[in-house]
């Protein structure tokens, strides 16, 4: 297992492979759309899989959404893809360490978050043509549901579930880099996934997939101005929480570590 400081060299190299690929922009988009539609695939899968324990009412709903999600970072990570918000805790990282700038890791971040959200969209479409989510179906009644229960949480409270969310996704990314085993990596993506799913809280990239199936298959609720609404607020929720509650505060924990 790799030291802390061992690890912050680790994310400093991770960043550096972000930032130099935005040199191959059309190349570095395909990537962060594949990461989207990895992710997307997850959220399809929770919808598909925990929808009917939603609609029934079951207690074990969250934990059902919960246990299956872990397969989108597993894929992104293990098939490859430029996911955002791994990248808010990645980048803020290599600032602190002085290795690179504001406006190269603004031009990463943009590229990832434009390409995620084309891979969700092309995915959604493809959902659109398949009938999976036919408003006739189960999974069309559970993303109903879905969107519903997501336009009805306040602003401020979107915001909140966004900063949570991220804490769980970078932690789950800081841990993959510090461990060499494959297994452990898959185990604490999935276990971490899970987390955050089965407490309600909000990933922007995942949420990108939920409103573009909203969107496409015309559900009440799913509305331009509301999609703007929940992606602006879990995004800035999204880049606190792994930013800062783990880039920032992981950092400053190696500081102490090499001080002494």
């Amino acid at each position: 297992m790799l030291t802390l400081s061992e690890n912050i060299d680790a994310q400093v190299a991770a960043a550096h492979h972000k930032i130099h690929g935005t040199r191959r922009p059309v190349n570095y988009l395909v990537a962060a759309m594949l990461a989207g539609m990895y992710i997307g695939l997850a959220d399809i899968f929770m919808i598909c899989a925990g929808g009917p324990f939603r609609l029934a009412g079951s207690p074990a709903a969250s934990l059902v959404e919960g246990g299956v999600f872990g397969i989108g970072l597993i894929l992104t990570v293990f098939a490859g893809g430029e996911l955002a918000t791994s990248a808010m805790m990645i980048l803020p990282v290599a600032l602190l360490e002085k290795k690179t700038r504001w406006g190269a890791v603004g031009r990463t971040m943009s590229l990832m978050l434009i390409g995620n959200l084309l891979g969700a969209i092309i995915l959604s479409v493809m959902v659109f043509g398949s009938g999976i989510m036919d408003s006739q179906a189960v999974p069309g009644e559970a993303l109903a549901a879905l969107i519903t229960a997501k336009a009805h949480k306040t602003t401020w409270g979107l915001f909140f579930r966004g900063i949570l969310c991220n804490i769980f996704v970078c932690l789950a990314m800081w841990c993959v880099t510090r461990t060499r085993s494959d297994v452990a990596k898959m185990v604490v993506m999935a276990w971490c996934m899970a987390a955050f799913v089965g407490s309600g809280m909000e990933h922007v990239v995942a949420n990108m997939t939920t409103f573009s199936l909203g969107i496409v298959h015309g559900v009440d609720g799913a509305t331009w101005a509301e999609a703007g609404r929940n992606l602006g607020m879990v995004l800035l929720g999204n880049m606190v929480g792994g930013g800062i509650f783990v880039g920032c505060a992981q950092w400053f924990a190696t500081q102490m570590e090499l001080a002494d």
